[in-house]
């Protein structure tokens, strides 16, 4: 999985004009599933999303995590993270998940993020939205799972 994760001042989704996700100080992470990926590289990239250490501390360090700073997370899909540019000037989402791979694995994830921080928000999947955010900093840091081989042990550390 891929995400793009944004320290923000403040961020909302909106649709048709409706507001359906907004959130106050914490991150906005644009998701992306791919081919190959399962409910377990989603536990991983939410849990590095929760634990990512880039909100400052009282001598002004990257230091806190988002719960340390009770920020909100808007979580909204973005298939277009999975675009191949190495070839010509049409982007190639071949890498992408397909719709309904997609659709589970974000639904999954946003069902997760709920059950464990108290202020989660969201695009809707496959909408064509207007994201809006003011990004504090600017901190934007991508991050990505690449899917896991079945052989290997979901405790053994990757690096």
């Amino acid at each position: 999985m891929i995400a793009l994760i944004q320290r923000v001042l403040r961020a909302h989704v909106d649709i048709d004009g409706d507001t359906v996700g907004a959130i106050g100080p914490g991150l906005l992470a644009l998701i992306c599933a791919e081919q190959g990926d399962t409910r377990r590289e989603a536990d991983l990239l939410l849990d590095k999303i929760g634990k990512l250490r880039i909100f400052s501390d009282e001598a002004g360090k990257m230091n806190l995590d988002l719960r340390a700073v009770q920020g909100g997370l808007l979580l909204v899909s973005q298939f277009t993270l999975a675009a191949d540019t190495r070839r010509g000037n049409r982007p190639s989402f071949t890498q992408a998940a397909p719709p309904e791979l997609g659709r589970e694995l974000y639904e999954y994830l946003l069902e997760r993020a709920r059950q464990g921080l108290p202020d989660v928000a969201a695009g809707r999947f496959g909408a064509d939205m207007a994201v809006h955010l003011v990004n504090d900093g600017p901190v934007t840091i991508p991050l990505h799972i690449p899917p896991l081989q079945a052989s290997i042990p979901i405790n053994t550390k990757l690096v």
